[in-house]
C-alpha cells in the first residue's frame, strides 16, 4: 500500500515538489552561508519523493541550541511560506475522501518545512 501511495504521490505532483526543493537547494549551496539551508532543502526534497512509510522525526539530542537558532533564521528569511503552501494543498486534498492520505502527507511536510533543522527521515 505504501508503494502505491508513493507512486500516486509522484505522479500527482510529488516529483515536482521534490524537484523544486532540489533546485532551490542547489541555488542555496552556491554560497557558503546558504549551504546549511540547501542541505535542509535536499532533506525535504528526499522526503517529498517518498513520504508514505517515512517520518520526519527529531534527531538524537535534538532540538539543540544550534537547531533552534537555525530554525529561527529559517523562519525569519521567509521559508514559512513553504509550510503555508503545504497547508493549503493539504486542505484542498482533504476536501475529498480520496485525497485525505495525500492531504495528511502535506500536513506532515508543513511541519517539517517550518522546522527542518534537527530533523531526520526515518
Amino acid at each position: 500500500m505504501k508503494f502505491l501511495g508513493n507512486l500516486l504521490w509522484l505522479v500527482l505532483g510529488g516529483i515536482l515538489i521534490a524537484m523544486i526543493y532540489y533546485l532551490v537547494g542547489i541555488v542555496m549551496c552556491i554560497t557558503i552561508i546558504g549551504i546549511p539551508f540547501g542541505v535542509q532543502l535536499f532533506k525535504l526534497g528526499t522526503y517529498a519523493l517518498w513520504p508514505f512509510g517515512h517520518e520526519l522525526v527529531n534527531g538524537p539530542d535534538e532540538p539543540g541550541c544550534l537547531s533552534v537558532v537555525m530554525n529561527l533564521v529559517w523562519i525569519l528569511l521567509g521559508w514559512w511560506e513553504i509550510a503555508i503552501l503545504h497547508l493549503v494543498f493539504g486542505l484542498i486534498l482533504c476536501v475529498t475522501v480520496v485525497g485525505i492520505p495525500w492531504g495528511l502527507q502535506h500536513f506532515k511536510m508543513a511541519v517539517g518545512s517550518i522546522f527542518p533543522f534537527g530533523k531526520e527521515i526515518h
